[in-house]
C-alpha cells in the first residue's frame, strides 16, 4: 500500500462541548487532518495527479507546477515524492514558514508571487510561466479542474452520508478554488433532495483566513457551482481565531483558522436549525502549520 492511497476515509467527530444548540441539534466535522500530508486537499491534489498520469498529460520529464496558498502545494509535493516527478509550485510571499518549509521537504521548488496580490496573483504568475513554455509543465489549474470538485464528489460526500447513515441535514464549508463545496454539495443533493448546502465566507476582501476566497471581490474559479450556495454565512477573522481556541481548549482539536472559520458557520447554522438537525462541516487542516500566525498571539 502507497501512503497516498489512505487519502479519504477520516472520522467525522462530534463537536459537543462548543455546540451552542447540543441536545436540540447534532454538530459533525470531518476531520481531514488525517490526510497523509494533513489536509482536506489531498483528495483534490490525488485526483488531478491520477487523471494527469493515466491521460499521459503528467511524465517523469514533465514538471508540475500550480498555484497554491499552501495545502495543495504540500500535497502536491508528497504526490511528486511518490511518484518522482518534479514539482514547482507558486505561491504568495507571506505563506508562513510551516507551509513552505512542508513543500520543501517533500522535495519541490517554491516561485513566490507579490503578497498584496494574494491567490490570484499566484495564479496569474503561474498561468504566464506556463505560456512561456508549456511543453515543459503539467498544469493541473487546480480552480478549472473538474478532477478537484469530482474527488469530493466521488469520496467526501459519498463518506458524510454513509457516517451519519443519511441524517445530514446541512452541509457547511468555505471555498478556496470550491471544490469541498462543489463536489460534495452536488453528490449530498443527489442523496437527498432538501439538503441544505451553505459557504462559509470571510467577511471582507481583506481577512486571515489563508485557503478561502472572497468571491465578491476575487476571481471566481471556474469549478464553482453558484446554483448549489442556499445561503452565505460570513466569518470574521477574529472569530475564526477564537473557534481554534475554543476546537483546541475544549474539544482537544488543533485545527487550522479556515477549520476555524467553518466550525464559527457551522455553530451559526445550528442555532437556527430545527431540532433534529445533523449539520456537518469540515476541519480542512492541522493547527501546526499555523503556530507561528497571529492565531495564537496572547494565548497563555
Amino acid at each position: 500500500m502507497h501512503f497516498i492511497e489512505a487519502v479519504g476515509n477520516t472520522p467525522l467527530v462530534s463537536l459537543d462541548h462548543i455546540n451552542p444548540a447540543r441536545g436540540r441539534v447534532s454538530l459533525y466535522a470531518k476531520a481531514e487532518l488525517f490526510n497523509p500530508s494533513g489536509s482536506v486537499k489531498d483528495r483534490a491534489a490525488k485526483a488531478m495527479v491520477e487523471d494527469g498520469l493515466k491521460r499521459g498529460a503528467l511524465t517523469k520529464e514533465k514538471i508540475l507546477i500550480d498555484a497554491t496558498s499552501g495545502n495543495t502545494g504540500i500535497a502536491y509535493a508528497l504526490l511528486g515524492a511518490l511518484y518522482g516527478f518534479k514539482v514547482q509550485l507558486v505561491i504568495p510571499a507571506n505563506v508562513n514558514f510551516a507551509r513552505k518549509g512542508l513543500m520543501r521537504a517533500y522535495g519541490a521548488e517554491i516561485i513566490e508571487s507579490d503578497p498584496l496580490e494574494g491567490s490570484d496573483g499566484a495564479y496569474h504568475k503561474v498561468r504566464d510561466i506556463v505560456a512561456k513554455n508549456p511543453d515543459k509543465y503539467f498544469y493541473p489549474d487546480q480552480y478549472n479542474n473538474p478532477a478537484n470538485w469530482k474527488a469530493h464528489y466521488e469520496t467526501t460526500a459519498e463518506e458524510i452520508w454513509k457516517q451519519t447513515e443519511g441524517k445530514v441535514t446541512h452541509f457547511v464549508t468555505g471555498g478556496g478554488t470550491t471544490g469541498t463545496f462543489t463536489g460534495t454539495s452536488r453528490r449530498l443533493h443527489e442523496l437527498k433532495s432538501d439538503i441544505h448546502t451553505i459557504l462559509m465566507q470571510p467577511d471582507g476582501p481583506f481577512h486571515g483566513i489563508e485557503g478561502n476566497k472572497h468571491l465578491e471581490t476575487t476571481e471566481r474559479p471556474g469549478i464553482f457551482d453558484e446554483s448549489l450556495v442556499e445561503k452565505i454565512v460570513p466569518v470574521a477573522t477574529e472569530t475564526a481565531y477564537k473557534t481554534v481556541h475554543a476546537l483546541a481548549h475544549d474539544e482537544g482539536i488543533l485545527a487550522g483558522i479556515s477549520s476555524g472559520a467553518n466550525v464559527a458557520a457551522a455553530i451559526e447554522v445550528a442555532k437556527d436549525a430545527p431540532d433534529g438537525s445533523v449539520v456537518v462541516t469540515i476541519l480542512c487542516d492541522a493547527g501546526y502549520r499555523y503556530l507561528d500566525e497571529p492565531v495564537w498571539e496572547g494565548i497563555q
